[in-house]
């Protein structure tokens, strides 16, 4: 008897005709007769489902329903559950955005722009404001329009000298300082390109830059690979001199009627070394643009093979001692060559410049290494420091080992050195009451070379910080980076009006600023009226403001005791000039936060290739 029949007997389910039989396949109706409908319910509850089959047979199967729509049949099951998405999408997609699209937007709040990034909005303006040539029509400077337009009508430039920068308050064109302010506005575009994009200034400086490249692609043979003249000033003055010139006369750009003559030199390796320098940085900016950026280049060796030229190796002012010598002359060319050669190393990837940058001849020549004070003094005569903060970055970054690591390792102690003597604990240099460091050493226009070296100072932080090193040794002392940004930050700080005199020294920055700034075109009302050379005179006189700011324009600054007197006849409290405003661009879109930190670490070696250090040579052999 099997366990699982609980009536007695054995059972088959006969899979033909679904019937109880017996084991010996009668059929007993008795027994089925007899069954109590209850109790077979009963024991349904007892039994899996796979023995209820077998007792009650199969289910009968639903009949599944379809709905037609012409095109497509499909089930009703199937299509409740496409239904059901939908509305379940719609519930977790499509409500939230309606929802979100029906309520009041709130645009996030602009970032605030820090006092450096306004400051630089206006500071560069400028440049604009000393613009010569034909002016484009989004110059954005009212008070100013076309002027200089036969400038170099002496040469044989074909369309003469048109273009460029006057350099201060005067109308004279002087290549070399403006040479120097180009390569200054490219390398903080270099290393701060995120910085001036974000505030959309990117533009704007890069315009700034193309119309001092383009002004000195002219002012020599650019087409050549070998040239015998460079022409170094537009414009000037005779030291002595009566005649009409641009110191004789108080004329605004526009009316100028006087004669301007082209300065010619035939040698000069100072002013073509920074020249080069200028246009091989201003290739990097323009490295996108491969036919202008393959133009400069081109007339940047050309310019570095002048100065390199033995039988040319004499100042570019020293021929002119009464027209450059009283206001740019230049002390040396031997920093120029270490400047020239680390721009065109970086734009071309020429080891043949690197070879030329580490040669212990030429920080020799230089006295480099001499730490003498004023060598750590950046500005548009001297780029010692500049030079070698520029390649302590290829030591900081690349590495390149033998045979350049010797000299780079130099130049790396040096620039440390020259940031040590910014530092007012070590008194190398004396400071106002106020808090000026006097890198002039009581000389005139202080300011510029002031904000020359918090532009290198804040620089070296940022190499410091993008190759995670936190400091550096002046002597046996460890000083903090953030020691060194905090002289930078004070310096401009200073600059920007936290001064005894409470005033801005920028035009048009704060509240307080200098109004009678020594300048022709500002002084000069733009009523339509002709002032002749010596008419022009009363606006200089005058005790009245100037009639048009000069946004942006850096002035000489203060004394040795925070003294400032705002007299146009003060030159050198109230003249601004090119070098100074390229210093203060470079040194305040470095500080500035409002756009993020940090530099570009990786542009400037585009065109570097792959350096492997070499291997140094074999020891001599040992004599016994």
């Amino acid at each position: 008897m099997h366990t699982g029949n609980n009536w007695g007997g054995s059972f088959e389910i006969n899979h033909g005709e679904g019937e109880l039989v017996t084991t010996s396949g009668e059929y007993d109706r008795s027994r089925t007769s007899e069954w109590d409908g209850a109790a077979l319910y009963h024991h349904h509850q007892h039994l899996d489902e796979t023995q209820q089959s077998w007792l009650l047979g199969p289910q009968e199967k639903k009949k599944t329903k379809y709905v037609d729509f012409g095109c497509i049949v499909i089930s009703h099951k199937a299509l409740k559950w496409i239904l059901g998405s939908i509305v379940l999408a719609f519930c977790v997609i499509g409500l939230p955005i309606i929802i979100a699209n029906s309520l009041p937007k709130h645009k996030s709040p602009p970032i605030t722009p820090d006092n450096y990034s306004v400051a630089l909005h206006k500071a560069l303006l400028f440049f604009n404001a000393q613009k010569s040539g034909k002016l484009p029509k989004n110059n954005g400077i009212p008070w100013r329009g076309d002027s200089g337009l036969n400038d170099g009508n002496d040469t044989d430039v074909k369309g003469g000298l048109a273009g460029g920068y006057y350099d201060a308050g005067d109308n004279i064109k002087f290549h070399f300082p403006m040479s120097y302010s180009m390569t200054m506005l490219s390398w903080s575009v270099i290393e701060y390109p995120d910085k001036y994009k974000n505030i959309n200034e990117y533009n704007h400086a890069t315009d700034l830059i193309k119309w001092g490249t383009d002004y000195l692609l002219l002012t020599f043979n650019s087409s050549a690979t070998k040239i015998n003249k460079i022409y170094c000033q537009v414009g000037g003055h005779q030291n002595g001199s009566q005649a009409p010139d641009d110191h004789n006369c108080w004329q605004k750009p526009e009316e100028m009627d006087y004669p301007r003559p082209t300065l010619t030199c035939q040698s000069g390796p100072d002013l073509a070394g920074e020249m080069a320098a200028a246009l091989a940085a201003a290739s990097i900016v323009f490295r996108d643009d491969n036919v202008y950026s393959t133009k400069l280049i081109k007339g940047a060796q050309t310019l570095f093979a002048f100065a390199r030229d033995n039988g040319k190796r004499m100042a570019y002012s020293r021929p002119y001692p009464a027209d450059i010598a009283p206001y740019y002359n230049s002390t040396g060319y031997y920093d120029e060559y270490m400047w020239g050669a680390a721009w065109l190393f970086y734009a071309t990837g020429n080891n043949s410049y690197l070879s030329l940058a580490t040669n212990p001849g030429i920080p020799k020549n230089a006295k480099a290494f001499y730490m003498i004070p004023d060598l750590s003094v950046p500005s548009w005569n001297n780029k010692l420091p500049s030079a070698m903060l520029l390649l302590t970055r290829l030591r900081l970054f690349l590495n390149p080992g033998y045979p350049y690591e010797d000299m780079l390792q130099m130049y790396h102690n040096v620039t440390g050195l020259n940031m040590c003597s910014y530092l007012h604990n070590f008194h190398v240099f004396n400071w106002t009451n106020g808090g000026l460091i006097m890198l002039s050493r009581g000389g005139p226009q202080d300011l510029q070379y002031v904000a020359n070296a918090a532009f290198l100072a804040s620089l070296f932080v940022d190499y410091l910080n993008a190759s995670g090193v936190p400091g550096w040794y002046c002597g046996n002392n460890y000083i903090s980076s953030d020691v060194l940004r905090s002289f930078a930050t004070s310096q401009m700080d200073y600059i920007l009006g936290n001064n005894p005199m409470n005033m801005s020294y920028v035009v048009g920055y704060g509240n307080k600023f200098p109004r009678h700034v020594h300048h022709r075109g500002a002084s000069t009302p733009n009523d339509h009226k002709y002032y002749s050379c010596q008419g022009g005179w009363k606006w200089f006189n005058t005790n009245n403001a100037n009639p048009n700011n000069i946004t942006g324009a850096m002035v000489g600054g203060p004394d040795q005791f925070d003294k400032f007197s705002d007299l146009r006849n003060l030159y050198n409290n109230t003249e601004p000039t090119m070098a100074g405003n390229a210093g203060l661009v470079a040194a305040l879109v470095s500080l500035t936060t409002t756009a993020g930190n940090g530099i570009d670490k990786n542009t400037i070696f585009t065109a570097v290739p792959p350096l492997y250090p070499q291997t140094p040579p074999s020891p001599p052999p040992w004599k016994p």
